[in-house]
């Protein structure tokens, strides 16, 4: 980028100002531990986070009474067992995730911001935030929903959405939700694992300006639940339509309860909050349960000290009720951040209107999916330019890796003044691994810093740790509080063992390429179960992706490493072309001219080919491995659920193409 200054190998984009980090939440956290004896300087985040793994205790119980958390019963210690999986945090600790949400907010103040294609830009304050989830959780009382039971909803990024998981959590009950994007059997391949008591659904939604009527579906998932008491529809895209339905109207579930305040019952610090799931691309999706105690603390942690939310902010995250990021920005309400909800396409009318979003919401935080941003570049929007985003501190990433281009895009055509922080984490944990650091600058293409309380470390194959520089697996060696207490569904344990631990025992391995960089950052390479294998040495599909969605010709990518015999395979690049485009001599010649230049000679590609699409599943994630899958041989049905993917006929096309490489008529 012209005019950044080289430090360590990466382009300097961006240094935080000395009064930004004197002000920072962050800094007043590290004047807290140094009144316990740590001694460390201002602004010193890589020492912190040095203390913050030798000593997870000192840490995380520094955390607990910084943010003041409210045990109604005292732990017996801060951490317990320690071994992985199955360390005890909080022995003995009872609490309310939601309590710390509402505790200390004035009924008068801003809590929500609501937007989308169904209602224009509204506002819910707290007051009315608490009447509603007091409404809900007496609803479910009456419904005979009580401590670990299950309440799934099949509902829109709304502010609905919001007080019904929080009146879930009031009364110790267990969350679950699922975007009404998705179809009726990858509802059912999530939702019928946890067996809910209630459901709540909406009659429909609006996306791309086209009205999408989810009444027929909600019901028929509902007739397939098992053990489900009741469903209760909100009519969110028609909110006069009669209800000829099996089942009950919202305002009237709504007048069943006692009508008494939001109370909050206590529960064990282990005790499950939600079950989030995997994308399922095989099998059914993983059911993560994770504890309140643990989100508590983790949440806390994140948004309150890695991305500096106080309640002078707002938080607007680019997220559907599907994907772990929306966990995430309910999360802030924990800081007292009023958080902005969007529900609909960002791209309609046009691509910029997320970011008119953002200064109508007075956004100072924002945040999407890495495709997000590298769409945006290649649409050539100029946000800063073309709308006033003067409010904004900061713009956060995570979904995939951010290409270097998109940071030169950001601090160009965004502005100036703006902290990116780029993260890596997942579902698994709903949190990140790696990402912001207030104290700290931003390179190009890095994140910024291991999370505290996060020892984040790259391996090789035999468990050894690798020096700086050098690619390796992700992995965890310490427990971290938000770590899933379980799986749904696997009383033994053995297949959370299998999933994190069978690889290295006793340590986290994630499933991610990372390197770790001589500034304490770091850049994530690209799945490392879906690993390319050159001549011995492996190559991340990131850096792949880096190079070719930089061209403008170019509108998405998959790259496949495709078995062709027992001991050889060839690296396929698959890519769906933009508008105008063609995959000639000439654009072929490009790619791996750039390819070879960027990355190296074991980067090209055996062969390029043009798809109509490249299958995402509904949170933007490319099916990688399914396709690798699909050119070995296996059959569409079997490598992923058409229903939680976004566009399915991409799959369609994909199944048709490996069956014509291998010479198969259809149903052969």
């Amino acid at each position: 980028m012209a005019g950044a200054q080289v430090v360590d190998g990466a382009d300097l984009l961006w240094t935080p100002p000395r009064e930004r980090v004197a002000a920072s939440r962050l800094a007043a956290f590290v004047q807290f531990v140094n009144t316990r004896g740590w001694a460390l300087e201002e602004g010193d985040y890589l020492g912190l986070w040095q203390r913050s793994v030798e000593d997870l205790e000192a840490f995380w119980g520094a955390v607990a009474d910084f943010f003041a958390v409210d045990f109604t019963t005292p732990a017996r210690a801060v951490l317990g067992r320690r071994e992985m999986p199955g360390a005890e945090w909080f022995p003995g600790a009872e609490l309310s995730y939601p309590a710390h949400v509402f505790r200390g907010r004035r009924d008068e103040d801003l809590a929500i911001l609501q937007a989308g294609e169904v209602r224009p830009l509204g506002e819910v304050t707290w007051g009315e935030l608490r009447e509603l989830t007091a409404q809900i959780a007496a609803g479910l009382r009456a419904a005979g929903v009580g401590r670990g039971d299950r309440v799934a909803g099949y509902v829109p990024n709304i502010p609905e959405a919001v007080a019904m998981f929080l009146a879930t959590a009031s009364v110790g009950a267990v969350w679950a939700s699922c975007s009404p994007d998705f179809g009726a059997a990858a509802v059912l391949d999530r939702l019928g694992q946890i067996k809910p008591k209630v459901l709540f659904t909406v009659d429909g939604y609006r996306y791309g300006g086209r009205d999408f009527d989810r009444l027929d579906i909600a019901m028929r998932i509902a007739s397939q639940l098992e053990g489900l008491r009741r469903t209760v529809v909100l009519p969110y895209l028609e909110p006069q339509r009669e209800l000829k339905v099996d089942a009950q109207p919202w305002e009237e579930f709504l007048a069943t309860g006692d009508g008494g305040p939001l109370t909050f019952a206590p529960v064990p610090f282990e005790h499950p909050l939600w079950v989030l799931y995997t994308s399922g691309t095989t099998g059914l999706p993983k059911g993560l349960v994770h504890s309140q105690g643990g989100i508590l603390l983790e949440h806390l942690k994140w948004l309150g000290l890695q991305t500096d939310l106080t309640s002078e902010d707002r938080l607007f995250w680019l997220t559907t009720t599907g994907w772990t990021m929306w966990n995430f920005l309910v999360g802030g309400l924990l800081t007292g951040t009023p958080i902005v909800t969007f529900d609909g396409n960002p791209a309609t009318p046009d691509m910029g209107t997320l970011w008119r979003l953002a200064h109508d919401a007075g956004a100072t935080c924002f945040g999407a999916g890495a495709s997000f941003y590298t769409a945006c570049m290649k649409a050539g929007l100029r946000p800063g330019e073309e709308y006033d985003v003067s409010r904004l501190r900061s713009v956060g990433s995570t979904g995939s890796p951010l290409p270097p281009d998109a940071f030169d895009w950001i601090y160009d055509a965004v502005g100036r003044q703006v902290w990116l922080f780029s993260t890596s984490g997942g579902t698994d944990v709903c949190t990140a691994f790696v990402g912001g650091a207030p104290f700290l600058p931003v390179r190009r293409g890095e994140l910024q810093a291991p999370a505290l309380g996060v020892d984040l470390q790259a391996w090789d194959p035999d468990g050894r740790r690798l020096p700086v520089g050098e690619v390796g697996e992700l992995v965890v060696t310490q427990p971290m509080p938000s770590m899933p207490v379980g799986l749904w569904n696997d009383p033994d344990g053995s297949r959370y063992r299998a999933a994190y631990f069978e690889m290295y025992p006793g340590v986290w391995r994630h499933g991610d390429w990372i390197e770790m960089r001589a500034s304490g950052g770091a850049v994530i390479h690209g799945r490392s179960d879906a690993t390319i294998n050159r001549g011995g040495i492996r190559i991340g599909s990131a850096e792949l992706y880096r190079v070719v969605l930089a061209l403008p010709e170019i509108a998405d990518a998959a790259v496949v490493d495709a078995p062709v015999a027992e001991d050889r395979s060839e690296l396929l690049l698959f890519v769906a072309l933009a508008d105008g485009a063609r995959l000639d001599a000439a654009l072929t010649t490009t790619i791996r001219d750039r390819l070879r230049t960027d990355c190296s000679p074991r980067h090209l590609p055996d062969e390029i080919i043009a798809a109509p699409g490249i299958p995402r599943t509904l949170s933007g994630k490319v099916l990688e491995t399914p396709i690798r899958r699909l050119l070995d041989g296996a059959h569409a049905e079997t490598v992923a659920s058409r229903d939680a993917l976004s566009n399915p006929e991409a799959l369609d096309w994909f199944a048709a193409y490996a069956r014509d490489r291998r010479g198969e008529t259809p149903g052969g």
